[in-house]
C-alpha cells in the first residue's frame, strides 16, 4: 500500500451529485443508497415512486432497478401491493445486524493477523495514527467515515474478498447509528483507544488477543445500542 493510503479520508457530502462518467442507474443508486443509509425515508412509509422519479429526473424503469437492488442489499423493504419502504429501525433487527458484524470483525482480525504483511499492517497503523490526532475535532460524518474505513481496511488485510464485501454491506446498514454514536466524545475516545489495542495485537501477531480485542470492541458498541436506537428513532420522526 502506498503512502496515499495512510492519509485520513476527507468526508464527502451526503449527496455528492452524479458521477460524470457513470450511468443514470449509478447516479440514482448512489443518491438513494445514501438517503436510505441516513434514514431520509421514514421506516415503513411507502416510497412514492412517481415523486422520486420526478425529483431525480429519470423514468420509473431505472428507478425500479435501483430500488430492487437496495432491497437485495437490505436497505429497503418491498411488500407486494404496498411497494418499497425503508427498513424499520427496531432493536431486534439492529442487534441481529451487530451479531453478524461481531462475527465478521473477529474473523477479519484473525485472518489479518495471520496473513497481512508487515508493510500493510504498518500502513493501517499510520492511517489510524493520523485519524486519532484529529478524531475528537472531526464532525460525526468524518468520524463515521474514518471508523468505517479502518474496519474495511482491516478486512482487506484478511485477503478474503467475500468477508470485505459482507462487512461493507453491514456498515452501510449500520451507518445511521454510527453517525449518532460519533456525536459523543466518550464514544470517540473509546473508539481510538480500542482500535489501538486491536492494532497492537495484530502487530504482535497475537491472534487470540486480536480476536478478543475486536470482540470486546464490537460487543461494547452493542451494549450501547438501545439508547442509540431510541435517539435515532426520535430524530427520524422529529425531522
Amino acid at each position: 500500500m502506498g503512502k496515499a493510503r495512510s492519509q485520513v479520508p476527507q468526508a464527502q457530502a451526503a449527496n455528492s451529485g452524479p458521477k460524470k462518467s457513470g450511468s443514470s442507474v449509478d447516479r440514482i443508486y448512489d443518491r438513494l443508497k445514501q438517503m436510505a443509509m441516513t434514514y431520509q425515508f421514514r421506516p415503513g412509509e411507502p416510497l412514492n415512486e412517481v415523486e422520486l422519479a420526478a425529483d431525480l429526473g429519470v423514468s420509473r424503469t431505472p428507478l425500479r432497478e435501483v430500488l430492487n437492488r437496495l432491497v437485495a442489499e437490505g436497505l429497503l423493504d418491498f411488500v407486494p401491493r404496498k411497494g418499497f419502504s425503508c427498513k424499520p429501525l427496531d432493536t431486534k433487527r439492529v442487534f441481529d445486524l451487530y451479531e453478524m458484524r461481531c462475527g465478521l470483525e473477529m474473523m477479519s482480525a484473525k485472518l489479518a493477523t495471520q496473513r497481512a504483511s508487515d508493510d500493510d499492517i504498518e500502513a493501517l497503523v499510520q492511517f489510524w495514527k493520523a485519524a486519532t490526532e484529529k478524531f475528537c475535532t472531526f464532525t460525526p460524518v468524518d468520524c463515521a467515515r474514518c471508523d468505517e474505513t479502518f474496519h474495511e481496511r482491516l478486512a482487506e488485510l484478511s485477503q478474503n474478498s467475500e468477508l470485505l464485501h459482507m462487512l461493507q454491506n453491514v456498515n452501510a446498514r449500520a451507518h445511521y447509528l454510527r453517525l449518532i454514536s460519533m456525536e459523543q466524545e466518550p464514544y470517540r475516545r473509546n473508539t481510538c483507544a480500542e482500535h489501538q489495542l486491536i492494532l497492537q495485537a495484530i502487530q504482535d501477531r497475537n491472534v487470540e488477543a486480536a480476536v478478543n480485542c475486536m470482540a470486546a470492541h464490537v460487543s461494547l458498541r452493542q451494549e450501547q445500542l438501545v439508547e442509540v436506537i431510541k435517539e435515532g428513532v426520535a430524530r427520524i420522526y422529529m425531522s
